[in-house]
């Protein structure tokens, strides 16, 4: 049974699409990476010194949830879009747990996020009934919440809806 609050796929369903990403990065022997996507500026990632990195960028694990919050932005913005819904701006929390004995080997343990809190708040007059419309599609596509999802890493998921008009944030 197709749900009804699942709007229509913005691409034609039949005709498959690929879309590869490609990354190149080169790492000293060292915790810190340095990492080239397309032609931006390159970005690092490290460990903190509690991990034994030299703490000059974040960690692998903390850009999962850079990706996450990333991710459910664009998706927010698509689904808005298709929905014709409008809104001001989102705001985001993330956290995750990880118990660090997994990375470090530790048999039973896995190497990756137990747990994940994520709070969005969404600016916007819509009603409640069109923002629950938008929340499920987003969740339905955010590649990186579902493979989240996938990995079985318990997700608390919180949104919020507030009025259009108090969204303070700006994107530079």
């Amino acid at each position: 049974m197709i749900d009804q609050d699942i709007i229509e796929p913005s691409i034609d369903p039949a005709t498959k699409k690929i879309g590869i990403r490609h990354v190149k990065a080169t790492n000293a022997a060292g915790t810190r990476t340095k990492i080239q996507v397309r032609d931006f500026d390159p970005v690092y990632t490290d460990e903190p010194a509690s991990l034994g990195g030299t703490n000059t960028a974040p960690s692998p694990l903390e850009t999962v949830l850079v990706a996450l919050v990333g991710c459910d932005g664009v998706i927010i913005n698509g689904v808005a879009t298709a929905m014709k819904f409008s809104y001001s701006g989102v705001d985001f929390a993330c956290e995750s747990q990880i118990d660090v004995r997994g990375p470090k080997g530790v048999p039973g343990i896995r190497p990756y996020f137990e747990t994940a809190k994520l709070d969005i708040i969404v600016y916007t007059d819509e009603t409640e009934a069109r923002f629950q419309q938008l929340r499920k599609n987003v969740e339905f596509r955010c590649p990186v919440m579902n493979l989240l999802h996938a990995a079985q890493v318990d997700m608390d998921v919180s949104w919020v809806q507030r009025p259009a008009a108090d969204y303070a944030g700006s994107v530079a």
